[in-house]
């Protein structure tokens, strides 16, 4: 077996090496984005959360997201009151972790992993997920972190990405982080009008 202490080490700037189980010390928390083969998605989850927990490394690989909504089945074009699980991104699995080197060995070696997005696959770890790129992503999962709401401010321009308003553009007047729900100054039928809508139904245009 593979002593992760002696094999799988970090570097500190001043060039010393730090064991794997410390690494967390180094580099911040980011969301990176694993391939996987369509419709493998939720095995490779189960697969990731199992080696993560197996291999002692849950300071270094967090949340594990599939990008599935509850959608409703049609028949010609019906509604037919039955739903069914989408899948957003086949393909796809999102991860979030410390990119250290034995993390990124974990991850990349999990049954049904097939690599990282931004990943060269010629021995260089990948980058991270923009935070405007995946936002939208964790947003429709109901998944809102604290810091997302240092993104928004009283009148910005933003846009409903999905729910009843989905499409729907306007100003912020206000913002409750209590609550988790956003005043917006939108037009209908020519006229300005206040709706309110939930935090993670919004994005900055």
């Amino acid at each position: 077996m593979v002593d992760k202490k002696e094999v799988f080490t970090d570097t500190t700037t001043d060039g010393s090496e730090i064991p794997a189980d410390a690494s967390s010390k180094i580099g911040e928390k980011a969301w990176f984005v694993v391939n996987t083969y369509s419709t493998h998605e939720n095995k490779v989850k189960s697969n990731l959360e199992r080696r993560v927990t197996s291999m002692g490394i849950e300071n270094l690989v967090f949340r594990i997201i599939v990008a599935e909504q509850e959608v409703p089945v049609l028949k010609d074009g019906l509604p037919t009151g039955k739903t069914r699980m989408k899948n957003l991104y086949p393909g796809y699995v999102f991860v979030e972790m410390i990119m250290t080197d034995y993390a990124w060995y974990v991850v990349r070696n999990t049954p049904g992993v097939t690599g990282f997005v931004g990943s060269s696959g010629k021995g260089t770890k990948p980058f991270p997920i923009p935070r405007e790129q995946v936002e939208p992503v964790l947003k429709r999962m109901g998944v809102v972190d604290e810091s997302m709401y240092d993104r928004y401010n009283e009148n910005d321009y933003v846009k409903v990405i999905y729910g009843p308003l989905e499409g729907t553009e306007g100003r912020i007047l206000s913002i409750n982080r209590e609550t988790g729900t956003v005043e917006l100054e939108t037009i209908f039928f020519g006229r300005a009008t206040k709706v309110e809508v939930e935090f993670s139904e919004i994005e900055r245009i």
